[in-house]
């Protein structure tokens, strides 16, 4: 693995240094892409994203699997391993509830570190999780529970970044339910807060943002009330936007394009000039670096 990660962080933007926590504090609305796999980390990073967003609904769907925690924790944290090693940008991981208790929410921290990850995200449901965009069966764990697997974490891994994701207002508690939540998170250390919402405009985002007061900075994800222009979220002093899952979605668009042309036209003659190369695929993962071990290390040719 270690040469392989060596030869990635060489190929790949000087702004690779910063820490999340650095990204997640500062004064600039800070943007995580989503990635699903080490091909799509490197393309976020060569396109200059800051930070990467390891996205459990992405992850599983690459995976041929629906995102209500039917991939393992052990998967998702083989598939971070291999964004690590694509890309030395900072991830964040989503962890979804922890894939148990306090005990499963540390093992799984742990593992996200040793394998490259620099944070995880915990959303406050129990386990077996389900997408928050899909039906209207979203309980909430009780926030005292909550709060220990939230301790349990930043006890066994204090230099990563912990997010408390708080699900109140997709489960349609409402914005006091959510604040009430806030603190109690913030208090079991909790570095951020996600704020997460199902509506097609930002203003119960936007309603939290005033009443939380900058207590700890705010992560949000607008796959829904995507018409928000940023300027809205610069104004209420949001720290980071992630841009949840549209790496996956386009890659299906893209993918099911091809595949429909192709058969249709019994020929990929129409769809060359329209797909990557095949340099720009060796460029990504760094080809030029193998061919270069290769004349040092191997033996020379007769």
């Amino acid at each position: 693995m270690l040469p392989h990660r060596s030869a990635s962080v060489a190929s790949v933007a000087p702004n690779t240094r910063e820490t999340l926590s650095n990204l997640i504090q500062s004064n600039e609305l800070t943007y995580l892409m989503e990635a699903h796999d080490g091909l799509s980390a490197a393309i976020a990073a060569r396109a200059g994203f800051r930070g990467l967003w390891a996205s459990g609904l992405s992850i599983s769907s690459s995976l041929g699997y629906r995102d209500a925690n039917e991939a393992s924790w052990t998967q998702v944290v083989d598939v971070v391993e291999r964004m690590a090693d694509a890309s030395s940008l900072p991830i964040l991981v989503d962890g979804d509830s922890g894939f148990g208790n306090f005990n499963n929410a540390r093992l799984l921290a742990a593992k996200l570190q040793q394998r490259g990850a620099s944070g995880v995200c915990l959303e406050d449901k129990g386990f077996p999780k389900m997408n928050s965009f899909v039906g209207n069966r979203h309980p909430l764990a009780d926030s005292d529970e909550f709060s220990g697997r939230l301790k349990a974490v930043k006890d066994t891994v204090p230099d990563m970044v912990l997010v408390a994701r708080i699900e109140a207002l997709i489960a349609g508690y409402g914005l006091d339910e959510a604040l009430v939540r806030a603190d109690a998170y913030a208090e079991a250390g909790a570095d951020a807060i996600l704020i997460h919402s199902r509506k097609s405009d930002a203003g119960e985002i936007l309603d939290f943002a005033r009443q939380w007061a900058d207590k700890l900075p705010i992560v949000i994800v607008p796959t829904k009330y995507y018409q928000t222009p940023v300027s809205a979220y610069r104004e209420a002093k949001i720290s980071t936007v992630i841009w949840a899952n549209h790496n996956m979605r386009a890659a299906i668009s893209a993918m099911r394009a091809t595949c429909g042309r192709i058969l249709a036209e019994e020929s990929i003659a129409g769809v060359e000039p329209e797909v990557a190369t095949l340099e720009e695929v060796f460029g990504l993962l760094n080809y030029d670096e193998l061919s270069a071990a290769e004349d040092r290390y191997l033996p020379k040719r007769a």
